[in-house]
């Protein structure tokens, strides 16, 4: 047996029997239903984007605030979820989610104005994602030693899957029944969804003689400020197509219902992504997987600037996109449970989410604005190939410093 096989194994003794059994596996299931909840509703903003955009005549720029919102308070708040379910387990935390969520939604659905909809669809369905997100990933987290990485690939891989399946199903709803009866028909479906994940849901053994978490000092580690400000820029860049792509697609001849394929096919990708990615984590090494995803990212957005518009080249990127993203998400957990330990992880985790929730906040909104000043997509595409490029080599700055001080 190899030394790397032996410490699994003994670390797995001092978890206790539990670790690694099927158990951990009920936990991934309920967590696979809630980021496939979660995530859908989430990402299928952009189906909802032009309908709404033309309900309140607003500009890309104002509209994508909404969903910067989304993405700013699902990620801050997830340090205090994160923290709460450290504290009290992810069920109680769940359910405030599920709460948060369903009436975000329904107050969206009667909304008379866009700045309304940036507190009830921005800070409602953040508030919801985040509860529901975080606590339940590092459930999965505690749950495994030997398996980790592939855990929470499965776990993890209800994101592509919303995002594939979600997306094409609201742009059918709103076509038929329009955007507020579909957000309503969402509330109801996402809150009996969480309410399935709340009763699963149930807290990992602990470590032995586990010391309690100083998270004062992980933040005030180099490697944890370098990681952060890496994810903060590929944040910038990584929303965008989320929210433009479809819209991209529109304004080049390219119908709406085909062109909103395109974020399902980034749904397909993450899919991948997060399921086949984990299974190379123990040859290729955790770290090292995860500074590939972050350069593939930024390689992808090269095939947007140079597709002119063309869905099959489009379809490409976001495939690609979507196997590099879904791999940076899945891995980030074993990524901070390597570098940091498992004690106080959804802390840790949830601080460093903090960092996608300012880059989501400020990078949609920002590309919107750069679209309707120059009339062109392509001074928005451009800022985002170099934001991601920048994040990719602070991030490889800091893993190979890490190496180094390890050796």
């Amino acid at each position: 047996m190899s030394m790397e096989a032996q410490a699994a194994a003994m670390g797995a003794e001092r978890l206790g029997p539990q670790v690694d059994s099927g158990r951990g596996w009920v936990v991934v299931g309920a967590t696979v239903l809630s980021t496939f909840t979660l995530f859908g509703v989430t990402y299928s903003f952009s189906a909802f984007f032009s309908a709404m955009a033309d309900q309140f005549g607003s500009g890309k720029g104002a509209t994508a605030l909404m969903f910067g919102f989304t993405i700013f308070f699902l990620f801050v708040l997830s340090l205090p979820a994160g923290r709460f379910a450290d504290r009290l387990g992810a069920r109680p935390v769940v359910l405030f989610g599920a709460a948060s969520l369903g009436l975000g939604l329904l107050a969206t659905s009667v909304v008379d104005s866009l700045w309304l909809g940036y507190v009830t669809y921005g800070f409602g369905v953040g508030v919801g994602v985040a509860c529901a997100y975080v606590p339940m990933v590092t459930q999965v987290s505690g749950w495994f030693e030997r398996r980790r990485a592939v855990a929470l690939g499965i776990a993890v891989s209800g994101i592509g899957l919303g995002t594939l399946l979600v997306p094409p199903l609201a742009a059918s709803l709103i076509e038929d029944h329009g955007w507020r009866w579909t957000y309503r028909v969402f509330a109801v479906v996402s809150v009996a969804a969480l309410l399935v994940v709340a009763a699963l849901a149930k807290r990992p053994p602990q470590l032995m003689g586990q010391a309690p978490l100083d998270l004062r000092a992980v933040l005030a580690r180099p490697l944890f400020r370098q990681l952060y400000v890496a994810a903060l820029l590929m944040s910038l860049a990584l929303f965008v197509p989320f929210v433009f792509l479809a819209a991209y697609a529109e304004d080049h001849g390219i119908r709406e219902s085909t062109a909103a394929t395109l974020v399902s096919f980034l749904g397909l990708g993450s899919l991948a992504g997060r399921l086949v990615l984990g299974l190379f984590a123990g040859r290729l090494g955790v770290l090292r997987l995860y500074v590939g995803c972050f350069a593939v990212l930024a390689l992808s957005f090269v095939l947007w600037a140079v597709s002119g518009g063309a869905f099959g080249v489009l379809a490409a990127f976001a495939v690609v996109m979507g196997v590099a993203y879904g791999g940076y998400v899945a891995l980030s957990p074993a990524v901070m449970a390597e570098l940091f330990g498992l004690a106080g992880l959804g802390a840790v985790l949830g601080a460093s989410y903090t960092a996608g929730g300012i880059g989501g906040l400020l990078g949609p909104p920002l590309a919107g604005w750069l679209i309707d000043v120059t009339g062109s997509y392509m001074p928005a595409i451009l800022a985002a190939i170099a934001l991601a490029s920048a994040g990719t080599l602070l991030l490889h700055r800091a893993i190979a410093g890490q190496r180094q001080a390890k050796a």
